[in-house]
């Protein structure tokens, strides 16, 4: 009997230290969610209107769901801020880990020669962004190491959005006025005449900061443009071409006959750009001539149904024409964040099929395709969608003009103020813009 106590206790003993030995059960349970580190991440982007920053949000609080310990110190820009603080930001330890940078060699260039940008060619090959890209739109965040050639190198940024220049308009007042959307140039300037004589201003125009302006001259150009070599060359600076030609005067006349006609917004001088989208809600005008980012704000007006959407047509029905177009200001990573892995997570989560459908819902054209049938029929974001895929699959996404040299967004904003205000002509504009080229064509030799 005391053999079998002795037995029954040695058992015990053995299932006791078992049972220390083991796991705890804790161990394979989910951690607490103060077990979890928190990371803050610091965006900067140039989501600003109140269409787009309801679209930010919604998109960054999914993310911050399936980033558990992630938070988000968000600073939307304007255009113009962004370009005058985005160097300083970059260049702090404390800055922005992504941020918005708009593509050119006045900015993004600049930032990539002052090495504050991360490359994010093994990203896009990580993740596959390099299959959801163009060739073409890939050039255009591209750049060698060295920041001084701009088209072909590494990758620095991502867009969450495509974008192209074109028309809005007012459906009633065209209707109204028995206007149907012009399948010419000659047709268009109808429409502005027209317009005009009934007493309606024809086109919004906020000129401070000069950003509508180059969208007014590019726009213009590209009417009087036959192919896209001239232009290619001229961004990219290839072959020697030149700013000051008969084709870039005929525009700088153009854009000054516009001016004289009373085409647009009375006082457009002193105007706030941000201001144009209230503007032709408001009526105060029939026409805006901008970017597809205004998209979203014209999307959550209360009259959305009345704004739709048609490109700049060329001189001839059917001719080919560029539109001014691409992608929208890159997301791009600070080369010295130590957040890189998860802002490339976060750059991923905004350019992924998900964020497309919730971009296109809120009436923007996102990066990453969508059919437009899938739109309703007739909507502002089904006619821009279907302009969009129209370009580009007939390779007539045109240049913003100010990525021809790092200095080029000064000279150009500058000169058409003056060409504007019909204090220089248009052969002395062309000098201008040719003067600056020159010197930089100078300085890649």
């Amino acid at each position: 009997m005391k053999a079998l106590t002795r037995f029954v206790c040695y058992l015990v003993l053995v299932a006791m230290v078992l049972t220390a030995c083991a796991p705890a059960a804790t161990a394979v349970t989910e951690p607490t969610k103060a077990s979890i580190q928190e990371v803050t991440l610091v965006v900067w982007d140039v989501l600003a209107s109140p269409g787009e920053t309801a679209i930010i949000e919604k998109l960054q609080t999914d993310f911050l769901a399936a980033h558990p310990g992630v938070k988000i110190d968000r600073n939307a820009k304007s255009f113009d801020d962004m370009k005058a603080t985005a160097k300083l930001g970059l260049s702090s330890p404390d800055g922005p880990d992504v941020a918005q940078i708009n593509q050119g060699l006045s900015d993004m260039g600049a930032l990539v020669k002052a090495g504050l940008l991360e490359n994010l060619t093994p990203y896009a090959q990580k993740y596959g962004w390099d299959k959801k890209i163009s060739g073409g739109l890939i050039a255009r965040n591209s750049f060698s190491t060295d920041g001084k050639m701009f088209g072909q190198g590494n990758l620095y940024g991502v867009s969450p959005t495509s974008e192209l220049v074109g028309v809005f308009y007012r459906k009633d007042k065209f209707e109204e006025y028995g206007l149907n959307i012009p399948k010419t140039f000659a047709e268009f300037e109808d429409i502005l005449k027209t317009l005009k004589e009934k007493g309606e201003t024809p086109i919004v125009a906020g000129g401070l900061g000069g950003l509508a302006a180059t969208h007014f001259y590019a726009e213009i150009l590209n009417v009087y443009l036959s192919d896209r070599a001239y232009l290619d060359d001229l961004i990219f600076a290839r072959n020697d071409q030149s700013w000051d030609t008969e084709v870039q005067q005929k525009a700088a006349e153009k854009l000054q006959e516009w001016t004289e006609n009373g085409y647009f917004t009375k006082g457009f001088e002193g105007t706030s750009y941000d201001d144009q989208g209230s503007l032709l809600e408001n009526g105060d005008a029939v026409m805006m001539l901008a970017g597809s980012w205004w998209s979203s704000t014209l999307a959550a007006s209360p009259i959305s149904e009345k704004f739709g959407f048609f490109m700049l047509p060329p001189e001839n029905e059917g001719a080919y024409k560029m539109t001014v177009g691409g992608t929208s200001p890159a997301y791009a990573i600070r080369a010295n964040s130590t957040k890189k892995t998860l802002a490339a997570e976060y750059i991923n989560w905004m350019i992924s099929e998900s964020s497309a459908k919730v971009w296109a819902n809120n009436g923007t054209i996102p990066l990453t395709y969508v059919d437009p049938s899938t739109m309703p029929a007739g909507s502002l974001i089904a006619d821009l969608l279907t302009a969009w895929n129209t370009i580009n699959q007939k390779d007539e996404v045109g240049h913003y003009l100010d990525w021809a040299t790092p200095t080029f967004w000064d000279t150009l904003t500058a000169s058409l103020e003056e060409l504007m205000a019909f204090k220089i002509t248009p052969e002395e504009f062309t000098m201008k813009l040719e003067t600056d080229y020159s010197a930089y064509l100078t300085s890649l030799k």
